[in-house]
C-alpha cells in the first residue's frame, strides 16, 4: 500500500493506508531512543535535574520531529491526530511519576537504581500499550458500542481522580509486595548493585529492585485502563496511537527524575487530568452520532492544562 494514502472513515477520524516501511521507520526510531537511553545510563548515577530537564527537551523534540513526519506524509487531520494523542498520554502520565515516586520510597530503592527499574518498567509499557491498543481498536470496529464502555472507564476514573485526596497517596508499603513475590520465589532485602536477582548461599533470590519492577509494572496496567481509551477518543488509527503513546513513554523517566519532588508544587493538576478523563469519556461515548474537531478537542485538553498549571503556580507562590 502507498504510504501517503490517507482518508478519513465513517467515524470522521483519519483512516491510514501504513505501509511496512513505515512501521519499520517506527520501529528503528524507538529502538534507537531505547539504544541511546542505556548508553547515556550505562554507569549508575543519579540524575541532575539539569541532566533531566535537557533529556525531556530531547524526548520532546524527537516527538515533535516524528510529528511532523506524519504531517509530511499523511497531512494535517492525521498530524492532529498525534499530537493529541500525545498531549494526552503525556498528561496522563503525569499520574504515573508522581505513583512511581512513592513506590520507590516505600520500597527505600536509592536513586542511582531507579533508572534501571524504570527502564525496564517502560520497556514492558510499551508491549503493553501496543496490545491494549490492537485489542481496543479491534473491538470498537467489530462492536460500536464498546464505546460506552470505554468512555464509562473514564467518566469513572475522571470522577475517582476528581475526588481524590492527599492522605490517599500513601503506599501501604512494600512488604506486602514482597510476601506476594515470595509465594513464587525467595526475595531478599539486600542489594546487588543494579541487579534483579542475586545469590544468597548459592540459591538464586530477588533483589527489592525486582520487587519495585513488580510494582511499577502492575501499575503501568492500571494507567494504560485508562490512557489507551482516552487515546483511542481522538485517533482510531493505530499506527498514530501507538506512535502518539511511544513518544510520550519514553520520555517518561527523564520526567519522572524533573518532576519526582515537585507534587506539591502542582496541586491542581490532578484536578485538570480528571476533568481531561471525564471529557473523553463524553466525547468517545457520542463519537458515533457526532464527532467533536481534533482540533477543538485537543484545545480543549491544552487548556485544562495550562489552566490548572496557572492555577498551582499561583497558589504557589501564595504559599
Amino acid at each position: 500500500m502507498s504510504l501517503r494514502a490517507a482518508s478519513s472513515n465513517k467515524d470522521n477520524f483519519v483512516d491510514l493506508a501504513v505501509s511496512p516501511v513505515a512501521w519499520g521507520v517506527l520501529a528503528a526510531a524507538v529502538s534507537i531512543l531505547i539504544a541511546f537511553d542505556l548508553w547515556r545510563h550505562r554507569d549508575d548515577h543519579e540524575p541532575s535535574v539539569k541532566e533531566a530537564t535537557l533529556e525531556s527537551i530531547f524526548y520532546v523534540f524527537t516527538a515533535v520531529f516524528f510529528g511532523l513526519g506524519v504531517l509530511f506524509v499523511w497531512g494535517s487531520t492525521a498530524a492532529t491526530e498525534y499530537f493529541s494523542g500525545y498531549v494526552i498520554e503525556k498528561s496522563l502520565s503525569v499520574d504515573n511519576v508522581f505513583v512511581w515516586a512513592m513506590l520507590f520510597g516505600a520500597f527505600a530503592i536509592p536513586k542511582k537504581f531507579q533508572h534501571r527499574v524504570l527502564f525496564w518498567g517502560i520497556f514492558g509499557a510499551l508491549v503493553l500499550r501496543a496490545v491494549f491498543v490492537f485489542a481496543g481498536s479491534a473491538l470498537i470496529e467489530r462492536f460500536w458500542w464498546t464505546l460506552f464502555v470505554f468512555g464509562f472507564i473514564l467518566l469513572y476514573s475522571g470522577v475517582k481522580v476528581l475526588k481524590h485526596r492527599d492522605n490517599e497517596d500513601e503506599p501501604s508499603g512494600h512488604h506486602k509486595m514482597m510476601s506476594r513475590i515470595e509465594r513464587f520465589m525467595p526475595v531478599t532485602d539486600q542489594y546487588d548493585g543494579h541487579r534483579f536477582f542475586t545469590k544468597i548461599n548459592a540459591k538464586r533470590v530477588a533483589t527489592p529492585l525486582f520487587a519495585a519492577l513488580i510494582a511499577v509494572e502492575l501499575t503501568d496496567i492500571v494507567f494504560a485502563v485508562d490512557s489507551v481509551p482516552a487515546i483511542l477518543a481522538v485517533s482510531r488509527e493505530p499506527y498514530i496511537v501507538i506512535a502518539s503513546n511511544a513518544f510520550a513513554i519514553l520520555g517518561l523517566r527523564a520526567l519522572y527524575f524533573l518532576l519526582a519532588d515537585a507534587k506539591d508544587r502542582f496541586h491542581y493538576l490532578s484536578h485538570a487530568l480528571g476533568a481531561i478523563l471525564i471529557f473523553v469519556g463524553v466525547k468517545m461515548m457520542v463519537s458515533h452520532w457526532w464527532h467533536m474537531p481534533t482540533i477543538l478537542s485537543l484545545s480543549v485538553i491544552i487548556a485544562f492544562l495550562v489552566g490548572a498549571i496557572t492555577a498551582s503556580i499561583y497558589k504557589t507562590n501564595n504559599k
